[in-house]
């Protein structure tokens, strides 16, 4: 789906250099030579050359004298690490998820609301394992996507429901009230995920919320009322019932005490209601450090 279309003037020359690293970003164990690159792209090899040449001169390209070709280059752990920095995601802070997610064996992530998109800004994933989600990636921050950036505000609450849904709701107020002061007594947010709903999540990633009717009333047929997706601790007991679950959020604070990211668990399988419970734990414990890390606060 193609994107919102951005305000102001494109630059045809700055796109170009973005191709190419975008190109080289998705080939990361690859190396290419100046036609091979200027053929897979679409360039001509003059300008090509031309870009290669100054991206390597600034460090942002690597050239191999042997066989010249091409690869990423060191500058842009630089730029990574900036922007980490801006979005307010630390060393330390990875360094609580990377221990979150040793303990479970599962992915541990942080993500945020940037220009009305939820974005992953980090995860730490076990050895070998394939997350599903990646540093980037992004999803339209309206209905029914982005319940844990609400639940702790009653007024980001009441936006976020009045936002246009990216697909057809049904909406029980009176559930969706109760999932809420369950998870504001808890501390955190556990959300349920059929086979259909894990799929409807990998399709939306980067999409723009303006879908043709026809893929929204498909799509809406996959994607059950919003209070129903979550699993709420007092409607379970026993301790050894097993639920299918998909993610379980907790929330991040600044100093304002208003909530600017997401911590999350990527479970992706069935758990019971204790193992729920101890993850769950876990995960508002590292969220309390990352909001400490801030100087932030609970409200």
């Amino acid at each position: 789906m193609p994107p919102t279309e951005p305000s102001g003037r494109a630059s045809p020359p700055t796109e170009r250099v973005v191709r190419i690293l975008d190109f080289l970003a998705g080939n990361p164990g690859q190396r290419f030579g100046v036609s091979e690159l200027a053929r897979r792209i679409g360039l001509s090899k003059p300008t090509c050359l031309g870009i290669v040449t100054s991206l390597s001169e600034a460090g942002y390209l690597v050239r191999d004298p042997s066989d010249k070709t091409y690869r990423l280059g060191p500058s842009l752990i630089t730029l990574g690490h900036r922007a980490q920095e801006s979005m307010r995601v630390s060393p330390a802070a990875r360094e609580h998820l990377r221990r979150l997610s040793s303990r479970f064996g599962v992915t541990a992530a942080l993500s945020g609301v940037i220009d009305d998109r939820i974005t992953v800004l980090d995860l730490v994933a076990p050895p070998g394992a394939r997350p599903g989600v990646e540093v980037g990636q992004s999803y339209p921050f309206a209905p029914p996507v982005g319940l844990m950036f609400v639940l702790w505000d009653d007024e980001a609450e009441r936006d976020w429901l009045a936002k246009e849904p990216t697909l057809p709701l049904r909406t029980n107020t009176e559930r969706l009230n109760r999932v809420i002061a369950a998870c504001r007594a808890d501390g955190y947010l556990v959300e349920r995920l059929t086979p259909g709903g894990r799929r409807l999540y990998s399709l939306m990633a980067g999409m723009s919320t303006d879908l043709p009717d026809e893929l929204r009333a498909l799509l809406g047929e996959l994607v059950s009322d919003i209070g129903e997706r979550v699993y709420v601790r007092d409607e379970n007991a026993g301790g050894r019932r097993r639920h299918d679950i998909s993610v379980i959020s907790a929330p991040v604070f600044d100093h304002y005490r208003r909530q600017v990211m997401v911590a999350s668990l990527h479970i992706g399988k069935s758990l019971t209601d204790n193992e729920i419970t101890e993850r769950a734990q876990a995960l508002v414990a590292t969220a309390d450090a990352v909001t400490g890390q801030l100087g932030g606060a609970k409200p």
